[in-house]
């Protein structure tokens, strides 16, 4: 596949990330500040948490959303990549705010625990019920944007799912509230929401620190690349093999190839590069292809026969 026809390909699914994003967006800021209201008059720490995590979750939507579109426009001048990894720095922004608002709502849960305050617990139940129906909602849309994920819609995606399983453990402890006035269940259902922030914030920040430190892309064997790589008819030599990610689904590859003396090297470039693409998806590589060393004739050096005296 041409290098044209990847970048098609990616700036394509953008643009339905683009879409899904948008929609995302506007179904969490209306539940927002309905939310916000009713966990200030319920006294819920379980509802202001996940309220503050639906503002984080806004903003994390409006962040994949600008890197989404920077990542469309066209490599320039010194940005021979374009600006798509700036989707990765929004991945990363988003694992570092999982992970400070996690460590917050953990401390408020602790004080909330030895000292609980009184719940309502029927207006926690009815606010959780309609959190579960929106974050639904949302997160189906962001599932659906551009097939494959990117790192981008990932970190959002996981803002909304852990919201989606933070409203389910509110409502569960709401209906503990009611049903035994057991007013601390609310504290610990802040817990267990703060444990999926800090779960969630994690494989962000691992996933984004090995598109910078220029890993493998995550399914990807370098070795066994190369392995298939000299295998190939007439290649001698694989070496200086690099597999990184540009960015979330743009996976490049370089390599230096020696091959057989009096082969047709652009040929085997050819072959070689169609073999990366077809049994691991590689298109944007580069290949350095050159003939082996001719053998060199030892050097003959003629003495001539000395003078009789």
């Amino acid at each position: 596949m041409p290098d044209a026809h990847v970048h098609d390909h990616f700036h394509h699914g953008r643009e339905a990330d683009q879409s899904a994003l948008k929609t995302a967006l506007a179904l969490i800021l209306a539940f927002m500040v309905a939310e916000v209201v009713a966990g200030v008059l319920a006294s819920s720490l379980a509802l202001l948490s996940d309220a503050a995590h639906m503002l984080t979750d806004a903003a994390a939507l409006a962040i994949s959303l600008a890197a989404a579109r920077l990542a469309t426009r066209p490599p320039k001048g010194a940005m021979t990549y374009g600006l798509g990894r700036v989707e990765i720095l929004s991945a990363q922004a988003n694992g570092v705010t999982l992970l400070v608002l996690g460590a917050v709502i953990v401390y408020e849960a602790i004080a909330r625990l030895a000292s609980p305050p009184d719940v309502r617990g029927g207006l926690v139940l009815i606010v959780a019920l309609v959190g579960i129906a929106v974050n639904l909602a949302a997160t189906a849309v962001l599932s659906r944007g551009s097939g494959e994920r990117s790192l981008n819609v990932e970190g959002s995606y996981r803002h909304l799912l852990t919201d989606l399983y933070g409203f389910i453990a509110t409502a569960v402890a709401a209906i503990v509230i009611l049903a035994t006035g057991f007013v601390r269940a609310d504290a610990i259902a802040s817990l267990l929401i703060a444990g999926l922030m800090l779960h969630a914030a994690y494989g962000l920040l691992k996933a984004s620190g090995r598109v910078f430190l220029e890993a493998a892309p995550a399914g990807i064997d370098p070795e066994q690349i190369g392995r298939a790589l000299a295998a190939e008819t007439d290649v001698i030599e694989v070496h200086d093999l690099h597999v990184w990610e540009v960015t979330s689904g743009f996976p490049a590859l370089s390599a230096h190839v020696v091959v057989r003396a009096g082969s047709d090297c652009h040929a085997l470039r050819r072959h070689l590069q169609r073999v990366l693409a077809d049994r691991f998806d590689l298109h944007h590589t580069t290949l350095q292809v050159d003939h082996e060393a001719a053998p060199q004739r030892p050097l003959q050096i003629e003495v001539a026969p000395r003078a009789q005296g």
